[in-house]
């Protein structure tokens, strides 16, 4: 008697543009084959201009969900069925899950980043400084408003949307909320505990140098980044030597990876398999 081999697997996706360099495929697979989940994950290169279209092509295949990341993260908000709690205080999704056939979207990034920051620092009371105005820093300030955050000072070149920040932070949230024009390289004022690039700056191969005068950071400070690629950025190096705590881009990734998981399949993963997958990869 011939055997029948049940190939179907879940499918979830990744939009983004640019999307190759982003390593989060290697993890999710690397946990999928671990946890023996049928389950494949998909980076795909998504233009603007095209997210619509992909969208209808992953609704019409039955995808259980995707990420999307730059410069996805607001623009797919209108054609969703509807946000989770945190994507509509955010503006921002990362996460798209199918439900009862429904698209919802989440934000898994700011949950992610705050679990990471904890594992080092607690973040109540604390003054952070995020670099960038978009879908990530928009995650990063809301959550960590949540957890209690005493001030957010938002740095960004673009004056509307790093104003617009600065305001929800303030308006929405228990912490205060501050904007600093970001006009050459910023220096990092007097009683901040936190500094964090949560821009795609330093993402490989890119190569600018984040625009923080480094002068201005003092061993006493948390400085992160959000860049998992590669972990170790020429601006977390620096920070290193200048004696601060670093948190690179991995632990982001992975937290919130691990939630979106949870959001897709119910099933809580190992997130020592998917942090050590990236090791490897970049070893």
């Amino acid at each position: 008697m011939t055997k029948l081999v049940d190939c179907h697997s879940t499918l979830i996706a990744n939009f983004g543009m640019p999307v190759w360099e982003n390593p989060t495929e290697f993890m999710m697979e690397a946990v999928f084959k671990h946890e023996g989940m049928k389950y494949r994950y998909i980076s795909t290169e998504v233009p603007a201009d095209k997210l619509e279209a992909a969208f209808a092509g992953v609704k019409a295949m039955g995808y259980k969900g995707f990420n999307c990341t730059l410069p996805h993260k607001q623009k797919i908000i209108p054609l969703l069925d509807g946000l989770g709690e945190s994507a509509e205080l955010m503006g921002a999704v990362n996460c798209v899950v199918e439900r009862k056939g429904q698209y919802i979207g989440e934000n898994t990034d700011g949950k992610g980043y705050t679990e990471s920051l904890k594992e080092i620092t607690q973040i109540a009371g604390k003054t952070l400084l995020i670099l960038g105005a978009g879908g990530a820093a928009r995650a990063i300030a809301v959550e960590c408003a949540l957890e209690k955050a005493k001030k957010i000072i938002i740095v960004n070149r673009t004056q509307t949307s790093g104003q617009e920040l600065a305001q929800l932070v303030e308006e929405k949230t228990a912490s205060r909320g501050d904007f600093i024009s970001l006009d050459g390289e910023v220096q990092v004022p007097e009683g901040v505990d936190i500094v964090i690039n949560a821009t795609n700056i330093g993402l490989y191969p890119d190569t600018t140098k984040v625009p923080i005068d480094m002068t201005s950071l003092k061993p006493n400070m948390v400085v992160s980044d959000v860049i998992p690629n590669p972990p170790q950025t020429p601006f977390i190096k620096e920070a290193t030597a200048l004696g601060c705590t670093t948190i690179d881009g991995l632990g982001m990734l992975v937290n919130q990876g691990k939630i979106a998981i949870k959001y897709w399949s119910g099933k809580e993963v190992d997130s020592n398999v998917m942090r050590q997958s990236l090791l490897d990869l970049f070893s």
